[in-house]
């Protein structure tokens, strides 16, 4: 009897072992429970330390508080806003007004980070850049598969793929890629609507098309409005890429390509991937990787070489 029941526990072990396998595999909405921390400068163009990955937190956790237990972290507003990481301030650079921000799987935190609790699964971003020239950049494309994956305070966020023009190739390339990033509730559409509050949408497509969403077509007014430090103009044709005070440096014409994120205060992003062109949607939606995108604002795309947005003459340590 004894052997019985011990074989029957095995087998069960074993099933469930398998299931769990299985759901990892087909994306059924299991999700890492390791938290990273990276920490940059000048909009992610340089790395401050090996970004801290594979944490584990408590239940009780804050950013404030993974941050400290791996920087030297100095603090104002009494302790809940950021002052300093290992030495490097805020205040004025050359000039500009210098921070440091926060991102929490690729959204603006509008919180202080003693007040905000980190989930397993986050990835939390720190960036000191200057900000004259865009008080908030609501969300960025820098941690991608998230908001895919993990989602916003341990909770799945629906995503709604919104395909508009004729990119249908380009279309089925986003799904895949969302898809084996580990997106779940994932629906399909060519029907531009305005954002939900519970919903990320991905708009595929060159940008005169894309510009008829009025979230999307902000990036028109310059990233004061966007947060994106690129602007094309009303045709689409066009794409000029913007340094940090929101000037254009240069600008690509046909086969140019942009992943961007943005979005309305209450809303959840709003991605884009588009272009002046099918051609640069396609280039875009080939861009849609971790590690063409880690980092990044957002990221265009010229004669297949991704450009960091905002444009920078800053060099990353190797």
């Amino acid at each position: 009897m004894k052997r019985a029941l011990l074989l029957a526990f095995v087998a069960i072990v074993l099933i469930a072992a398998a299931g769990a396998a299985i759901g990892l595999r087909t994306g059924s909405g299991k999700t890492s429970k390791e938290v990273s921390l990276t920490v940059t400068r000048d909009f992610g163009a340089m790395p401050i330390d090996e970004p801290e990955t594979g944490l584990r937190v408590e239940q009780d956790d804050t950013v404030m508080r993974l941050l400290q237990g791996h920087y030297d972290v100095a603090t104002r507003y009494g302790g809940g806003f950021v002052q300093e990481i290992d030495g490097l301030a805020g205040g004025r650079e050359a000039g500009r007004r210098v921070d440091w921000f926060y991102y929490v799987n690729g959204v603006e935190a509008t919180t202080g980070a003693a007040a905000r609790r980190v989930v397993p699964g986050d990835r939390i971003w720190w960036d000191r850049h200057e900000w004259e020239a865009a008080m908030r950049i609501p969300a960025v494309v820098g941690s991608f598969p998230e908001p895919f994956l993990a989602g916003a305070e341990g909770r799945r966020i629906p995503v709604k793929l919104v395909c508009v023009g004729d990119v249908e190739r380009s279309c089925d390339e986003v799904e895949t890629r969302l898809g084996e990033a580990g997106a779940t509730g994932l629906a399909r559409s060519t029907i531009q609507q305005g954002p939900g509050e519970g919903v990320v949408r991905v708009l595929v497509g060159p940008w005169s098309a894309v510009r008829g969403d009025p979230v999307a077509r902000t990036l028109e007014e310059g990233p004061a409005a966007s947060g994106v430090f690129a602007r094309f103009d009303s045709a689409g044709r066009r794409l000029a890429l913007l340094d940090p005070a929101g000037k254009a440096d240069q600008t690509l014409a046909a086969g140019a390509g942009l992943v961007a994120a943005t979005a309305r205060e209450g809303q959840r992003p709003t991605w884009l991937v588009t272009g002046t062109d099918g051609a640069g949607v396609a280039a875009a939606a080939a861009a849609l990787q971790e590690d063409r995108l880690s980092n990044r604002f957002a990221l265009a795309i010229a004669d297949g070489e991704g450009i960091g947005l905002p444009t920078s003459d800053v060099v990353a340590e190797p």
